[in-house]
């Protein structure tokens, strides 16, 4: 299967990369990454990380350098999660603004049709948020707000992450063995 690319923002919910990291190392995949500035600061309030400290990435990339493979539609990318996805981030992708690599990046998944799941993380939202959400998604890209489920009644924060990690790599087309999934409720 072809290296994916995780872009890491600033917003709130660094946990969904940790384990969407995770994720992908069990399904044998490789993930090329790379963060912004305000997702190196998040990271390190919210798990106490520096960057290459998160497992199972292939290569890190600065933010800043267009010479990336990713910068190019010929790259072998199958396709690129932002997540968690800030508000200037998803406005950049709907705007098509290719300020720093990882619009750009965005930009070149968009454009070669492949597959980008935008977890957005903001509320509340207001209406220029709505409007790039859509912007994004008539672009092409997913917009999958990082809103984890609580029907599977999830031990903790880390089994409640996992599961809305699992399901953005689903929305990527990656096949997730014991991924829980909704089986009905006799309830």
């Amino acid at each position: 299967m072809k290296p994916f690319i995780l872009a890491v923002t600033g917003a709130s919910g660094a946990i969904y990369a940790l384990e969407f990291l995770k994720i992908m190392a069990k399904a044998g995949i490789t993930v090329d990454a790379l963060i912004s500035g305000a997702g190196e600061r998040v990271l390190k309030i919210e798990l106490g990380l520096e960057y290459p400290d998160l497992p199972h990435v292939r290569r890190w990339y600065d933010a800043n350098d267009f010479t990336a493979p990713m910068a190019s539609g010929s790259s072998a990318y199958g396709g690129m999660v932002v997540l968690p996805c800030s508000m200037g981030t998803l406005g950049a992708v709907a705007g098509g603004l290719s300020r720093n690599l990882l619009h750009r990046a965005a930009d070149v998944i968009l454009k070669e049709r492949r597959p980008l799941v935008l977890a957005v993380r903001e509320t509340p939202l207001n209406g220029i948020h709505l409007k790039n959400m859509l912007a994004a998604h008539e672009a092409g890209a997913v917009i999958c707000p990082a809103m984890p489920a609580f029907y599977h009644r999830p031990a903790g924060l880390t089994e409640m992450a996992d599961d809305f990690a699992a399901r953005v790599a689903v929305l990527l087309g990656i096949e997730v063995p014991g991924m829980r999934r909704w089986e009905g409720s006799d309830v």
